[in-house]
């Protein structure tokens, strides 16, 4: 159930507490970062401001970014920072991984754009088919919103259906966003809205709309709302709604696809008709795949006459073909992506005992090497959960965060690469503590219940 109006007033002594220990992390984050701050007002002369990723924006300004090397940064100050938000889970590899470099130079040194097949793209294709067991078949786009795309006019086409069902607080990309509702830069799909995790309402669509839905379309985990967690039973029960009414299940794994060998459907044992990648899976670069069942995929055989159309200059450029090759091969393989989800679950779980030994309101949720601050010690099983004092009790926590040297996510987002060593989950582990110290008048709650 959702939590209650008693409940959010409770979670902390003081929202105006937090609101007030906010503003004054902000005025010391600003005196600390001058050389952010111009970079910032520099950029505003030319981009709406000053900005060309609205992820990115935060008050009173954002970081600037200097450089990068392994897990750690460098902002325009010079501060140093261990990286904990890894490109939003695209940098697996690190900063200029030299097996990355390797096969990149490699293949600058054969052309950067060779106007035809190259040798390069069957390679990355292959090894996408080998890792991902419900992929048949794969091709290739420069992004993970593209890939979206393609997968849901490949569903229209297939199926002759024009509906969609997606859900609250879902994210397939920067036109395919549903926080709150039907995002007014959307795509215009016939876009079905259901609640996550609650499968009586993608049924009640389902008799609604009686063979109108071309798809369904579903995070394993909701990635960009809090890595709120898909039950198994949800996800079954989706995988069968969908057989059984003709539609095709879409599986956005552009995110969670980092969470087993592969992809957080093969660790749970249910398989989509189509998979959509991206992220880390191109070696770091600009890429996006959607592939998927042979008979669904065929339509794409531009040997047939009535083929479906799928253009992009870049879809196989040879940066991302190498670079995505190099990273399967040698970097992120079966084992390493066991181990690396292992220690984000050791981390989670670390970090949720500290709560709750602190008596504070707040967990960490998620999956494997991704993970969430939230607000409250409730279950968080779609968007309505979410407590609204969570956005400034994050507001909170990213400035002390970084104010000691841990670069994350404004929202709170926590992301492992693979150069994260126990050296550097230590040093979290240590800022981590200290913000339950620093805060602990404001952020003590009643008795915390275990996440």
């Amino acid at each position: 159930m959702p939590p209650s109006k008693l409940q959010e007033n409770s979670t902390y002594r003081s929202v105006d507490a937090v609101a007030v220990a906010v503003g004054h992390a902000a005025q010391l984050y600003a005196q600390r970062n001058p050389q952010s701050a111009a970079q910032y007002e520099r950029a505003l002369n030319v981009m709406p401001g000053g900005n060309t990723r609205s992820v990115l924006y935060y008050s009173p300004f954002p970081l600037a970014i200097a450089r990068g090397e392994g897990c750690r940064l460098w902002d325009a100050d010079e501060h140093e920072y261990i990286d904990f938000i890894a490109e939003f889970t695209a940098g697996i590899y690190g900063h200029s991984n030299p097996v990355i470099r390797k096969a990149i130079d490699s293949a600058l040194d054969s052309g950067i754009n060779l106007s035809g097949h190259n040798l390069l793209e069957s390679r990355l294709a292959l090894l996408v088919c080998d890792r991902f067991p419900s992929i048949d078949a794969i091709r290739f786009t420069n992004s993970g919103t593209e890939a979206n795309l393609m997968a849901l006019a490949a569903a229209t086409v297939h199926t002759g259906r024009k509906k969609i069902v997606v859900f609250s607080g879902g994210y397939h990309g920067g036109v395919l966003t549903f926080a709150k509702g039907n995002n007014r830069v959307n795509v215009p799909h016939d876009f079905l809205i259901a609640q996550y995790n609650n499968l009586q309402s993608v049924q009640a669509l389902f008799e609604a709309h009686r063979g109108e839905i071309a798809a369904v379309i579903a995070e394993p985990m909701q990635g960009a709302s809090g890595c709120i967690t898909a039950d198994e039973e949800f996800l079954a029960g989706l995988r069968k709604l969908t057989s059984e009414n003709g539609a095709l299940l879409i599986f956005d794994e552009v995110m969670t696809s980092r969470l087993s060998p592969g992809g957080l459907q093969e660790k749970l044992g249910i398989h989509a008709d189509l998979t959509t990648l991206g992220k880390y899976i191109g070696g770091g670069m600009s890429f996006g795949a959607f592939g998927g069942r042979a008979a669904i995929m065929d339509q794409f055989d531009p040997r047939n006459r009535h083929a479906t159309p799928h253009a992009g200059t870049f879809n196989n450029n040879v940066l991302t073909m190498a670079a995505g090759a190099a990273g399967l091969t040698e970097l992120y393989t079966p084992a390493v992506a066991t181990e690396l989800n292992a220690r984000g679950d050791q981390l989670r779980a670390r970090l949720n005992s500290m709560c709750a030994a602190s008596d504070v309101a707040m967990q960490l949720i998620g999956t494997g090497s991704l993970l969430n601050l939230q607000a409250g010690t409730h279950e968080i099983r779609s968007v309505e959960d979410l407590l609204p004092s969570g956005n400034i009790l994050k507001d909170l926590f990213f400035f002390h965060m970084v104010e000691h040297g841990i670069y994350l996510a404004r929202r709170g987002f926590i992301v492992l690469s693979i150069p994260t060593g126990t050296e550097e989950i230590e040093r979290f582990i240590v800022a981590f503590s200290r913000f339950l110290e620093r805060y602990a008048d404001i952020l003590h709650t009643g008795p915390v219940i275990s996440h």
